[in-house]
């Protein structure tokens, strides 16, 4: 198994910027993918980045492409999201995941541990 902690998340100001942090454990050598997933209140879970473990290639959702990116560190088991430009709109709570098998990227189905979550909430 994986276990994933998320960190990082606050309260920021339109046009700001935060970083997350995702820190994995575990069978973290059986890890094919990590990504993030934001669920803002009222809406269903939808996906914002991800990027291949080995590879490094990475994928956005349209509506962050320019705004967010997501990196990984290896040797920390760790996978970043550098978020630039945030608006009232990126509030949510925000969901890291791992994939351990090869499948969809993009949807919640090629994922298979998911961390907590947290929050982010932009003023406008």
């Amino acid at each position: 198994q994986v276990q994933l902690v998320e960190s990082g998340g606050g309260l920021v100001q339109a046009g700001g910027s935060l970083r997350l942090s995702c820190a994995a454990s575990g069978r973290t050598d059986s890890i094919y993918v990590m990504g993030w997933f934001r669920q803002a209140p009222g809406k269903e879970r939808e996906f914002v980045a991800a990027i291949s473990w080995n590879s490094g290639n990475t994928y956005y959702a349209d509506s962050v492409k320019g705004r967010f990116t997501i990196s990984r560190d290896n040797a920390k088991n760790t996978v970043y999201l550098r978020m630039n430009s945030l608006k009232p709109d990126d509030t949510a709570v925000y969901y890291c995941a791992s994939g351990v098998v090869g499948g969809s990227r993009v949807t919640e189905q090629g994922y298979d541990y998911w961390g907590k979550g947290t929050q982010v909430t932009v003023s406008s």
